[in-house]
């Protein structure tokens, strides 16, 4: 049976309450029972029309909401759930590293230092975890030319973070936007040669 939204916004003001209500009962808890009656719907956005008979709508729609009450328990009871001040005296203290924190910041400040054409590939990958192909996908570039750019972008980060400054490195300096920082660029072009 094929439903239209019209049919769909009638079922949900049809049911709502009476399941909202249902999943209170077995959650006891106002958030839960509202994420409980929402995945209802949307799961009878997905599959409600393959329900043939159009008298089942009301158990069909229970049904899915306990069996969804069911699996979110159940993924709960996969993890076992510790109030964090009772296990403190079990955890591992961790100290702040201030070095990684300079190594870091030193980091992030050499990426900036490195153009634009290998700093964007650069960022999708350390700092976005994106994999070659997807940001081949978000820069529209062939998969080849996103390795290439990756791997001249991390030779040039590595020269800026070990200190070696080498001239074909070409750095373009950090610039906020509106050119701040232009007459400085323009500055060193004139002082390379």
């Amino acid at each position: 049976m094929k439903y239209s939204e019209s049919m769909f916004e009638d079922l949900v003001d049809q049911f709502y309450r009476p399941l909202y209500r249902f999943a209170l009962s077995l959650s006891k808890n106002e958030d839960d029972a509202s994420d409980l009656t929402q995945q209802t719907f949307f799961i009878w956005a997905k599959k409600g029309s393959q329900l043939k008979d159009s008298s089942k709508v009301k158990s069909w729609l229970f049904t899915t909401l306990y069996r969804e009450f069911l699996a979110g328990r159940k993924r709960l009871n996969r993890y076992t759930s510790i109030d964090l001040e009772q296990a403190e005296p079990e955890l591992p203290i961790v100290q702040a590293d201030p070095l990684r924190a300079i190594e870091a910041k030193n980091a992030i400040a050499a990426l900036m230092r490195v153009e634009e054409i290998y700093r964007i590939p650069l960022t999708l990958f350390y700092q976005q975890s994106y994999t070659y192909l997807e940001i081949a996908e978000i820069l529209d570039l062939p998969i080849g030319t996103v390795m290439s750019r990756l791997s001249r972008g991390k030779a040039k980060l590595k020269n800026l973070v070990s200190g070696e400054q080498v001239d074909e490195l070409k750095l373009v300096p950090f610039r906020k936007p509106g050119g701040a920082d232009q007459s400085n660029h323009e500055s060193e072009r004139v002082n390379r040669g």
